[in-house]
């Protein structure tokens, strides 16, 4: 990890702009609380969700915003607990010039991800 901070995040499922699922990757947002959180970017990760563990890629933005696609999930999360934690640094947060880019990297992500 790029910095000292615990690796965990924990917080309730809220509702996110929609923004990964239109892109086909859909997150869960959590609400944190102004927690410690590592600096912005793009991590691999495990998120435990009902007692039940699964690979995800985790995003923290520059604002402090942290949502995570969990890898082999298809259900609905809102307003539940979901742990974090993140194993590796990524990548840092970037603005993308196009909605085709992000996808791409996104792509190249996740099979990081997938792999840990």
């Amino acid at each position: 990890m790029k910095d000292s901070l615990n690796n965990l995040i924990a917080g309730k499922v809220v509702k996110g702009d929609g923004y990964g699922r239109k892109l086909g990757f859909p997150t869960v947002n959590l609400e944190t609380g102004g927690a410690k959180l590592p600096t912005a970017g793009v991590y691999s990760g495990t998120a435990i969700l009902d007692k039940k563990k699964y690979k995800s890629g985790i995003l923290i933005n520059p604002s402090g915003k942290v949502e995570a696609h969990l890898l082999e999930y298809a259900g609905d999360a809102y307003g539940r607990e979901v742990t974090l934690e993140i194993n590796k640094f990524l990548r840092e947060y970037k603005k993308f010039d196009s909605e085709e880019e992000l996808i791409a990297q996104i792509k190249k992500d996740l099979i990081i991800c997938s792999q840990a």
